[in-house]
């Protein structure tokens, strides 16, 4: 089956890990999902996280989603990812379908498995038994939305059907990738993953060209793909400038990465770029850098985002600017509407 040949729609994503308290974190956020969408791009994206500040910002994606749609009118707003083990089923669809009426039929939910151990054990729940929950309460939200009957009679009010076909489910795995497909779901991709303790220099296509040929495969005959990809990416006028920037949040979370099973082959911030799939420069330097990336022709949705360099606000606002007149045209992407002349003036 192949991806169409539609130009690919263009996204924002944040973690909302500015260097703030958490109210300014919500307000800049904001802030940057607004002037995206100004700038044309097609979606927006916010990820969960329950207690980490250092991991991000933000426990409850869809309450500020829905300040963020009071404040947008066109750009599509999703969810990057709930981690659904965590969360009560029923209130997830209740919560989704309020928003999704809000903000006129904008909302994408991307789903996943993911969360730290602690935070399971936090909730009451073993992390080991996490896909079998995931599972089970997936089943529920796509049983709510469609207007079936919980136990003891009761539905879902208003039932929203429409959003079971607006399912995202994001994996590092094949397996994963199979289950998104046999579902109709769209898949989500990681702007970087470990890398398998087998092959520790894979690149990142080499790890998800077969999470998307699993994934086609396993797609019912007639449903059409969707799949997101989401890779980190800084733009700034000047290479030196975007290096100095990436440099200081890049060698921030170093140690962290490597915990993780991230292979840093050397010290140089060169290096940790590689290590970390990272796309920072000048437009034309991270137009080359990406145009390397084989993964991206087989997507149908292309999501930037500027985590773990994660530069000032005036920084990322220039960085959206600049993805949007001249990173987007130069790979093909959807063409990004703009809607307004304002440019950010940096001050030095």
């Amino acid at each position: 089956m192949a991806i169409s040949s539609q130009p690919k729609r263009l996204g924002f994503f944040t973690r909302l890990l500015d260097e703030a308290s958490a109210g300014e974190r919500y307000r800049l956020a904001a802030e940057q999902i607004i002037h995206a969408e100004r700038h044309g791009f097609d979606s927006a994206w916010v990820a969960q996280h329950h207690f980490h500040e250092a991991e991000g910002g933000l426990p409850s994606p869809l309450v500020f989603l829905s300040h963020v749609a009071a404040r947008t009118s066109n750009i599509r707003l999703g969810t990057g990812i709930i981690t659904l083990p965590l969360e009560n089923p029923v209130r997830v669809a209740e919560d989704a379908v309020v928003l999704d009426l809000l903000s006129a039929g904008r909302l994408e939910v991307g789903v996943g498995t993911g969360g730290t151990p602690s935070s399971f054990t936090a909730f009451g729940l073993d992390s080991a038994s996490r896909s079998e929950i995931y599972e089970r309460h997936l089943a529920i939200l796509r049983n709510a939305w469609s207007g079936g009957r919980f136990e003891g009679g009761d539905s879902l009010y208003p039932a929203a059907p429409d959003l079971n076909e607006r399912v995202w489910q994001a994996t590092f795995s094949v397996g994963g990738g199979i289950r998104a497909g046999k579902a109709g779901d769209g898949l989500m991709l990681s702007r970087t993953q470990p890398r398998p303790k087998d092959t520790p220099h894979a690149s990142l296509p080499d790890i998800q060209h077969p999470i998307i040929d699993a994934y086609l495969e396993a797609l019912p005959e007639g449903r059409e793909p969707r799949i997101v990809a989401s890779r980190s990416l800084f733009v700034a006028d000047s290479r030196e400038e975007a290096l100095r920037l990436a440099e200081k949040g890049l060698r921030r979370v170093v140690a962290d990465f490597a915990a993780k099973g991230h292979v840093i082959p050397g010290d140089t911030l060169m290096d940790i770029i590689a290590a970390l799939d990272t796309h920072v420069g000048t437009s034309q330097d991270v137009i080359e850098s990406l145009n390397r990336d084989t993964t991206l022709p087989r997507v149908t949705d292309l999501v930037f985002q500027v985590h773990s360099v994660d530069p000032p606000h005036e920084y990322i606002l220039r960085s959206i600017e600049l993805i949007a007149s001249e990173v987007a045209p130069a790979l093909g992407l959807q063409k990004p509407a703009v809607r307004t002349e304002k440019r950010v003036a940096l001050v030095r």
